[in-house]
């Protein structure tokens, strides 16, 4: 198996069986996509907190490990802003700082109309 960082992205088992997609992947940003289904939502009705942060966190290893080093996430906070709207959420994933061992990321979620769903931060840890 292929142990090389961008592989381990594609290969995310969890992240398949969510449905999620990778639509853009470059050193320090990602774009993913999930277009949500039943299975994503909570028991009133609305997407699950897990799926947003599970798209968040998916956008930021994308981002994280693009350049080829393997970075591991050490700390995540996210912030439910509102609930998201429509069939399709996004999340990006950009570059707020990086040092030669911690990185630190802004991810934000948007639902199908562009409105800001859920922002998180995360650091990783950067395995030199």
């Amino acid at each position: 198996m292929d142990a090389s960082p961008k592989r381990v992205v594609e290969n995310d088992k969890f992240a398949k069986l969510t449905g999620i997609e990778l639509l853009k992947a470059e050193p320090g940003y990602a774009l993913a996509r999930l277009e949500v289904q039943e299975k994503h939502l909570n028991g009133l009705g609305f997407v699950q907190g897990g799926a947003i942060f599970t798209l968040a966190d998916y956008a930021f290893a994308a981002a994280s490990n693009e350049a080829g080093i393997p970075t591991l996430g050490i700390n995540a906070a996210i912030s439910y802003l509102k609930g998201p709207r429509g069939r399709v959420m996004s999340a990006e994933a950009k570059e707020v700082s990086a040092t030669n061992r911690l990185c630190t990321y802004q991810i934000d979620v948007r639902d199908e109309n562009g409105e800001l769903a859920a922002r998180m931060m995360a650091t990783g840890y950067i395995k030199r």
